[in-house]
């Protein structure tokens, strides 16, 4: 028996007609497999090799070099990340109106905050005061330039790649694309800094970054617009029925992703005590889902978009409920668990950005309103960083841990946060995810 073709929308959405029509959108190239893929991709490198120093180096940095305590750190952060987070909506409507005009208004915004964002990186590592309150304040400075600045350059860069059109496995190549190269930078990002030191990785962060935008200003661009739109309303994108229940499914599997992004180094350190292989467990996860790509674009093309997402977060389930279980000395059972965690990343990367750009295609909104949708969506995605870092730190804190901590109790906390707190959270996801979006399409 033939199966049905795969739909990646919820069957209150416009036709699929709507796909095959974007294939023939200026700028759009055919298959997402030429030079052009590769132009247009090659800046989720830099993009994502600085995306783990900030997420998952930087707190244990200041925790360790510095001695700032975890509850305050975890409010920094907190605070910084929600303002970057509420900034994210309007630079996404601003990043429309640049590419209205084409590549070249947009590439220019985007060098300008690529140089704040290197220079934000390189002082936020080192910084020029020292005491517990001038180091706080310092780091929620440097990280406000920071986190704005890789903000417009990243809202800018998925808006161009979702207004290049295509079907589901086009819009899934094009994803790929960028963020397959993205996963290239964040294994470099991985090893780096403890092969080099920081020094290196910021002097190595800002010469990709240099090439990634050169590279950009000549990749296959959006069509400027022939008509002039009026600015895009801030709440276009939650007048859509399919992105609230699309950004609801990515909010829940986020946090679920981000609480152990921010707790990965102190579960090595303290519970695996295998501090020395911190670069091969984070050069396996990220190796393993740059390598798992293809397949996810293959699962994509066979069962649809938000299958394949289905089956990445079932796989991550079984993965850290399994990671539960390990504890000092398990270092070869956590590496198997970074590789297969990592495959199931890759579908978190791969998926969730193809399914936002075919709901802005079939609610009319292409090549109009791209970077209000991806604006609202980067939104979620550092509400998500917040809230791990902003909850999941001063928690531990208060159950007893500090790093360094090999208390029983402690180690307990520890364990639970980064392990079953985030299995939790991606059932309810999983349940969201078959109920309002696989479900009413296999009944229709």
């Amino acid at each position: 028996m033939q199966a049905a073709a795969p739909r990646d929308t919820p069957p209150t959405s416009a036709p699929d007609a709507a796909e095959s029509e974007a294939v023939a959108w200026p700028g759009a190239w055919p298959d997402g497999r030429s030079l052009g893929g590769l132009r247009y991709g090659a800046l989720g490198l830099p993009l994502a090799f600085v995306a783990l120093p900030l997420y998952v180096i930087l707190p244990q940095h200041y925790a360790q070099t510095f001695g700032v305590p975890l509850a305050a750190l975890g409010l920094v952060l907190l605070g910084a990340r929600l303002l970057d987070a509420f900034a994210d909506p309007l630079i996404g409507r601003w990043s429309d109106a640049w590419l209205a005009r084409g590549g070249g208004r947009a590439t220019f915004v985007a060098a300008v905050a690529a140089l704040l964002l290197a220079v934000g990186f390189h002082f936020l590592f080192f910084p020029q005061v020292s005491g517990t309150s001038a180091l706080l304040a310092w780091c929620v400075a440097l990280l406000a330039v920071t986190y704005l600045s890789f903000s417009v350059v990243t809202v800018v860069h998925q808006a161009w790649g979702a207004r290049l059109g295509g079907s589901a496995p086009q819009r899934a190549r094009v994803v790929a694309w960028r963020e397959g190269l993205a996963l290239v930078g964040v294994l470099v990002a991985s090893v780096l800094p403890s092969v080099a030191g920081l020094a290196v990785t910021s002097a190595a962060f800002a010469l990709l970054l240099a090439v990634g935008l050169v590279l950009l200003a000549s990749a296959p661009r959006p069509a400027a617009a022939t008509i002039v739109q009026p600015a895009v309303p801030l709440l276009l994108p939650f007048r859509t029925p399919a992105f609230r229940k699309l950004l609801a499914i990515y909010l829940l599997n986020g946090i679920a992703s981000a609480i152990p992004a921010t707790l990965v180094l102190f579960f090595i350190d303290d519970r695996l005590q295998a501090t020395a292989q911190q670069p091969l467990f984070l050069a396996a996860y990220f190796a393993a889902g740059a390598a798992s790509i293809p397949l996810w674009v293959r699962l994509v093309r066979r069962f649809g978009l938000p299958r394949a997402w289905l089956g990445g977060m079932l796989l991550a389930i079984a993965v850290f409920a399994w990671a539960a279980a390990l504890g000092a000395g398990d270092s070869m059972a956590y590496l198997a668990v970074c590789v297969l965690s990592g495959v199931a990343l890759g579908a978190d990367l791969t998926i969730p950005g193809a399914m936002v750009a075919g709901v802005i295609q079939r609610a009319g909104h292409g090549r109009h309103a791209e970077g209000a949708y991806f604006g609202w969506w980067n939104f979620a995605t550092k509400l998500n960083l917040a809230l791990a870092a902003g909850l999941a730190l001063p928690a531990l804190q208060a159950f007893g841990y500090s790093p360094g901590s090999q208390d029983p109790q402690a180690l307990t906390a520890l364990t639970l946060a980064y392990c079953a707190l985030p299995c939790l959270l991606k059932a309810l996801a999983v349940g969201l995810l078959y109920r309002i979006w696989i479900q009413p399409s296999e009944a229709s």
